[in-house]
């Protein structure tokens, strides 16, 4: 049986709690509140994938990192996983609607699947769901709360033109 730790991250939009073994991600979702205020304490002790990520996410919400490189293991249907991957390809500050996965994955009637398939992504802003957004352009369902997914969104449009030298710090 595979040994999960969580770690809490304490972002600007609220507590990320993140989950994972030593060698991969399982998820980062937002929380209202932390399953254990004593898990708040710091990432010593934390497998290497949770606080690499949370290093990621760090310099993420500062601007200075656009793209994730953390490990990390998804679970789902091979519709679920194709769709994440599909959202994985979204650039940063850049977005595109149900319809537009829908066709990249070759079923272009599988709007309201794609987003049932979006709604289960338990990797939040690294496979980035917070970038998909209705066709007439308007902000549609995001678990952590439509206020987050557009402070996600106006957050990458703030850094989407930074000095490509500020990633490397």
């Amino acid at each position: 049986m595979m040994n999960v730790d969580k770690l809490y991250y304490e972002s600007p939009l609220g507590v990320i709690e993140i989950q994972g073994t030593e060698e991969a991600v399982l998820s980062i979702m937002f929380v209202d509140e932390p399953a254990s205020m004593d898990m708040m304490s710091g990432m010593e002790g934390a497998p290497g994938a949770l606080q690499l990520c949370a290093i990621q996410l760090n310099e993420y919400f500062k601007g200075q990192r656009q793209v994730f490189t953390v490990p990390y293991r998804v679970q789902g249907t091979e519709f679920q996983q194709k769709v994440w991957t599909a959202l994985g390809t979204v650039g940063y500050a850049e977005t595109c609607s149900y319809q537009d996965i829908a066709g990249q994955i070759g079923n272009t009637k599988a709007n309201r699947a794609v987003g049932h398939a979006n709604g289960k992504n338990r990797l939040s802003i690294i496979i980035p769901c917070h970038r998909v957004i209705g066709s007439n352009r308007k902000l549609t369902g995001y678990a952590g709360g439509l206020w987050r997914k557009e402070w996600l969104l106006q957050h990458e449009q703030s850094f989407a033109y930074a000095d490509s030298t500020i990633s490397a710090k």
